[in-house]
């Protein structure tokens, strides 16, 4: 019996080799994040989440009289190789590898289990089979009680016929396991044979260094101009027609945590995703219940805390999602409330809560300004208002608005044919009529902010969760790479 557990262990080792060579080779075929980077000129994103067949990609290449470097390049999401038929295969027979070698230590499992019992029965066989010969030899001096125990013992001894039985299909198994291994291993030699062509070590290195430099250009740009925003990326369909969903816009972060607040009219219950990926599929959340309902959908997450406009009133709360408890509350003087001066779209949307490269803001409009909107810069501990700008527009005029680089922009509608149409630069405290379109794809947007962190605005559009990238005007002199 001990023929299929040796069986076990050649194959297991073979098991071991074909594994140490795939996670040796499979390393230097894994690419790169899908990034966009942009060295002076535009800063562009073509897509936050670009297509895995996509390669690198240059959009733009150019250098003035001044030395000054202006490109655009987009990093693939997957990996540099996904186009090269082999590296599915290596993928396949990975996975393949993998699904033998569970298989392979279930019956090996077995097998021992197997193997302790056979030893545990082996001092009863003896026993029986030193009766039998008793028996066998004056069969006429065998009792009715000695007659009973033997059949005792052999009834003892049954259970072994269907291990035997298991033992013979666990052999046959093997044989095929092994032969399966064995036409892996020959087809993993041909790949390697063929790859060996290529040094793919050394394009990895090469990769890791123009990453390595892509990012610290990416560290050199600033704050831009906004010139351009893209078509919608639609991430989800979930909740009613109104409500917000974000990230956090603290720079810099690694919270990957994404939250969803539904309706704009005395809500409390926040959604807080693991991951994006998480949120687009709906699973792995868990819920925060605020002790205060809300008003309006301009609520902002930042530095791990939710900043909203509690129902009814023109108190800004700082709710922290790790304690679970409100941090501060303070009341926004003068600040109009309860549909008094909301977003064209009303919904109770009178203060609009939201970060930038530059900190914390709050944009809503008082009656001494005459519905006009006002910019205040908050002090996120404290909520205390730090600095104020009268932008001389008028808020029931807005579709919706939000800050970049501490220049507030502003729709002007929430519906079908929107587009950017005034922007306030609180640098200078001086503002311009734009024209930047926009695809409003669902016609009905409820709530738009800017998240400096991955440079998008998050938009809720008629039961819809969109993103747009930006396209940002800046010149970033570089020094010498």
């Amino acid at each position: 019996m001990s023929v299929p557990m040796l069986k076990i262990g050649a194959v297991l080792s073979t098991m071991a080799m074909v594994t140490n060579w795939m996670s040796q080779t499979l390393p230097s075929l894994v690419g790169l994040n899908g990034t966009t980077i942009s060295r002076g000129g535009t800063s562009e994103r073509i897509a936050l989440y670009p297509s895995p067949e996509e390669g690198w990609q240059i959009y733009s290449s150019a250098q003035d009289a001044d030395g000054k470097c202006i490109c655009t390049v987009v990093a693939p999401a997957q990996n540099m190789c996904s186009r090269d038929p082999r590296s599915r295969q290596l993928r396949q027979l990975m996975e393949k590898v993998q699904n033998i070698s569970q298989s392979m230590e279930v019956l090996d499992l077995r097998t021992y289990r197997d193997l302790q019992y056979m030893r545990n029965t082996e001092t009863l066989m003896k026993v029986v089979d030193e009766k039998l010969k008793v028996a066998s030899e004056n069969h006429r001096g065998m009792n009715p009680r000695g007659f009973q125990e033997l059949k005792d013992k052999v009834s003892q001894l049954l259970p072994l016929l269907p291990v035997l039985e298991q033992y013979k299909a666990d052999t046959k198994m093997i044989l095929r396991l092994r032969e399966e291994v064995r036409n892996l291993s020959v087809v993993l030699m041909t790949i390697q044979e063929e790859m060996g062509a290529y040094d793919y070590e050394e394009l990895r290195q090469r990769v890791l260094l123009l990453e390595t430099r892509l990012h610290s250009c990416m560290q050199k740009l600033g704050c831009g101009k906004l010139t351009g925003v893209s078509n919608p990326i639609t991430v989800r369909a979930s909740g009613s027609r109104f409500g917000s969903w974000m990230t956090d816009t603290m720079i810099p972060s690694s919270d990957n945590r994404v939250w969803s607040m539904d309706g704009y009219f005395k809500g409390r219950r926040v959604l807080e995703y693991r991951t994006m990926n998480d949120f687009v599929k709906g699973q792995n959340f868990v819920q925060h219940l605020l002790p205060h309902p809300w008003a309006g959908t301009g609520h902002v997450v930042y530095n791990g805390s939710l900043y909203y406009n509690k129902y009814q009133s023109n108190i800004i709360i700082k709710y922290h999602f790790r304690s679970r408890s409100v941090l501060v509350q303070r009341s926004l003087s003068g600040a109009g409330y309860n549909n008094t001066f909301p977003y064209s779209w009303g919904g109770s949307s009178d203060i609009d809560l939201m970060a930038d490269e530059n900190g914390l803001w709050a944009v809503y409009t008082t009656i001494p300004n005459a519905g006009n909107i006002v910019i205040s810069r908050l002090e996120p501990q404290s909520l205390e208002v730090l600095q104020t700008w009268d932008t001389g527009f008028p808020k029931r005029s807005a579709g919706e608005s939000f800050m970049i680089c501490g220049t507030l922009y502003v729709t002007n509608s929430h519906l079908a044919g929107a587009k950017i149409y005034f922007a306030y630069y609180t640098n200078t405290s001086t503002y311009e009529y734009t024209d930047i379109p926009f695809h409003n794809q669902y016609s009905h947007i409820s709530m738009m902010d800017y998240n400096p962190r991955e440079r998008v605005l998050y938009t809720w559009n008629n039961g819809h969760q969109v993103l747009y990238n930006v396209t940002l005007f800046q010149v970033i002199k570089t020094s010498g790479d």
